[in-house]
């Protein structure tokens, strides 16, 4: 009898082959979880084709500098981004995803930041920078956001009234789920105005 497969969670969802969207995780913020789910869902809508980071965090991660991480997450978000050979045209993070904010900026791709960690001077400065799309979203009672910063910036900026790191809101899960309607609503607008710019010549 031959061993049973292992049971794998799909991390790519083709679409259009090149039109892809990297999807970035957060610590322990995986894509199966809501937001990154259902930016998924909206992605696949638009038939982008998408491929999701699913990393193991370092042993050790917490004790590493910001300089560290900022190193590390780059690390992982630039292999994604050049084994697409070009295709990369979207990539979606959460919370420590924008620690690759620069490399995004750098390489002149739009991105849709999820909770970003404004508070860190590398992510602002590299959201300064950015001149393609951006999407940044998050919330006014999360203490890695700044509401003054995600201001001053050109990007389309979404603030939602009391949701924390995970867009959500304490005790009120009615609520949560309010919150995230509203941030997959914004996502499919945001998304939806790629698409001419990012549709391959006809």
């Amino acid at each position: 009898m031959s061993d049973p497969v292992p049971f794998a969670m799909p991390t790519r969802f083709d679409g259009a082959r090149d039109r892809v969207a990297v999807v970035v995780p957060g610590v322990g913020y995986s894509p199966a979880r809501p937001l990154l789910h259902f930016a998924r869902s909206v992605l696949l809508q638009h038939g982008w084709t998408v491929q999701e980071l699913w990393w193991q965090i370092p042993d050790g991660f917490a004790h590493f500098t910001v300089d560290d991480r900022i190193a590390w997450v780059e690390r992982q978000v630039t292999e994604a981004i050049e084994a697409e050979a070009g295709a990369c045209r979207l990539v979606v993070g959460k919370s420590l995803g924008s620690l690759a904010c620069g490399i995004a900026a750098d390489r002149n791709i739009p991105a849709a930041w999820l909770t970003p960690v404004l508070t860190i001077d590398h992510v602002a400065a590299a959201l300064r920078r950015a001149m393609e799309p951006t999407l940044l979203i998050g919330g006014s009672a999360d203490k890695l956001w700044d509401s003054r910063i995600a201001a001053s910036l050109r990007h389309d900026v979404l603030e939602v009234p009391s949701a924390d790191h995970g867009l959500e809101l304490a005790d009120d899960a009615a609520g949560s789920v309010e919150v995230l309607r509203q941030v997959v609503s914004r996502l499919d607008r945001f998304i939806g105005s790629l698409d001419p710019l990012t549709a391959p010549p006809q």
